[in-house]
């Protein structure tokens, strides 16, 4: 007896039947309209061979498909809780579009985190709040070698490029800067028309591709830097060693995404690849590192030059350190993007295996300036995930001076977490080059609520330094911040990681525990010695 027909045969036969009913018993025009395009779809599914779902289980297979497309969406709005969304959660994305909108960004009830599991960690509050302490802060970036030092605000826009984001998009940060006086990173896209539109102030970011400064064969080129470095709208300059979600990776712009805008920018031909190194090819070794980034500097007009980089190898910073410390030259500041942060499009492996998460990272280079006696010297930057006042203070217990966010500012934009950044089918208009996508994002809407952000997160981090006693978040150190090591014990952090004394390094490196990463470090190589 043989086996009745399996789906490959039983769905087309049934949609012929159900054609051949309706051609018998009813209009013409539901025919055409419903069953006959059902029939063709059936029909192609079943006949291609590029597809053995579609091929075996004819029109029904779809269905995954469009489950598959739906899938962020109904996870993000049906399934998750309040507190499992990633890389945001809700709870955290509803805080940033609150503050965006000025709206209540209060909770009731207390804190829905389990207080006794590791995902609880405080900042110690004061007897004696310090309602004396002033209303907002800046710091001074640039040392004695610097011309035009830059006094920066404590929060400022992440890099992201355009190309990445939409014209729309690149807008409504600037404008939001420029309303809220507080810094706009260009990525290493280079700077566009749309970030000079209104006006804000620009951190120039310079990855291994030389974007807007290169020749041809994609070399530096010092003419074209100075020539824009020098625009009084930038106000400092950072060269781009690596980023947190893909560390030690170059990337490519294929040519057919270059459109005479983002050619424009990047001083490439339109059409042309645009290709970043893995490597810089301007410098090799640390001393090389830092020549260059005294060449910006001076090229600039004495504008403040600086590093950017995710933490990898121990000994890489090391190596540099001892390079400041023999030459004399140093960055004017370093930020540390940890492994969490966000990106465009990455490779996943890179994503979730390579690089050191911003904790561990601002540790380490907290540590390295400290123990070297740099750290009055070298200004410190924080960015990976931090999207409210006590993500802020944490980074100031870490040692930061300043931190920059990415992701929130996105939302602040509209951005609803669809994971569609890399597939130019963006949502909200954020991240997408597709002209009538970017239509939806009004640009003097959501500059005002970029502002709007970074104005309340400000004023937010104030709320915590009070709370804690303090009159600037620059006294806030390890020991104010608590974090559980089981569920039974807790400790301030520097019982969890090593945070050690000044000049330690120089003066006893075998007591810390860098002894190993410090004695095998160099000034003349990255390599280990």
């Amino acid at each position: 007896m043989s086996a009745l027909p399996g789906p490959r045969y039983l769905v087309p036969l049934l949609v012929l039947a159900l054609s051949l009913a309706c051609l018998l018993i009813a209009p013409l025009h539901i025919l055409l309209v419903i069953m006959v395009p059902v029939f063709l779809l059936t029909f192609l599914d079943f006949f291609q061979n590029r597809h053995a779902l579609r091929r075996n289980y004819p029109l029904i297979a779809r269905v995954r498909w469009l489950f598959e497309d739906l899938r962020p969406f109904l996870r993000a709005y049906v399934v998750e809780s309040d507190r499992e969304g990633r890389p945001f959660t809700i709870d955290e994305r509803s805080l940033v579009y609150a503050r965006a909108k000025g709206e209540v960004s209060t909770h009731p009830m207390g804190t829905e985190l389990d207080v006794y599991s590791d995902e609880y960690e405080w900042l110690g509050h004061s007897i004696a709040p310090n309602e004396a302490a002033p209303e907002s802060w800046h710091v001074r970036v640039g040392g004695d070698e610097c011309a035009k030092p830059y006094s920066t605000s404590l929060l400022n826009i992440s890099a992201m490029s355009f190309g990445a984001l939409s014209a729309n998009a690149i807008e409504s940060l600037n404008k939001g800067a420029a309303i809220g006086g507080f810094a706009h990173d260009t990525g290493e896209g280079s700077i566009s028309r749309y970030h000079r539109k209104h006006g804000g102030d620009l951190i120039w970011e310079l990855g291994s591709g030389y974007f807007g400064c290169r020749h041809k064969d994609g070399s530096f080129n010092p003419e074209l830097f100075a020539e824009q470095a020098r625009d009084d709208q930038v106000k400092m300059v950072e060269i781009k060693l690596s980023q947190g979600a893909k560390p030690g990776h170059g990337g490519v712009l294929p040519g057919a995404k270059v459109t005479p805008e983002i050619a424009e920018a990047r001083k490439v031909d339109i059409g042309e690849d645009c290709i970043s190194p893995a490597a810089h090819p301007a410098f090799q070794t640390p001393i090389e590192l830092l020549e260059f980034t005294a060449r910006l500097r001076e090229l600039s007009g004495g504008k403040p030059a600086g590093l950017k980089l995710c933490v990898g190898q121990p000994h890489e910073v090391m190596a540099l350190m001892k390079a400041i410390v023999e030459t004399g030259i140093a960055p004017d500041f370093i930020v540390v993007d940890g492994a969490e942060g966000g990106t465009g499009a990455a490779p996943q492996e890179l994503t979730d295996n390579v690089g050191m998460p911003l904790r561990e990272g601002l540790i380490l280079m907290r540590n390295a300036l400290v123990g070297s006696n740099l750290k009055d010297r070298v200004r410190l930057g924080a960015s990976g995930k931090i999207h409210s006042g006590a993500g802020m203070a944490r980074a100031f217990a870490l040692g930061a001076d300043w931190c920059n966010a990415a992701r929130p500012f996105m939302f602040a934009l509209g951005c609803v977490q669809s994971m569609k950044c890399h597939t130019g089918e963006c949502p909200t208009g954020v991240a997408t080059q597709v002209a009538w996508r970017q239509k939806g994002l009004v640009v003097d809407d959501k500059a005002e609520r970029v502002a709007r952000f970074q104005h309340e997160t400000l004023k937010a981090l104030r709320e915590i330094v009070v709370a804690m006693g303090y009159r600037s978040p620059w006294e806030l150190t390890q020991h104010d911040m608590y974090q559980r090591i089981d569920s039974a014990k807790a400790g301030p952090l520097d019982e969890v990681y090593p945070f050690i004394q000044p000049g330690q390094l120089l003066a006893d490196a075998d007591s810390t525990p860098y002894a190993r990463a410090w004695k095998v470090a160099s000034a003349e190589t990255f390599r280990r010695v």
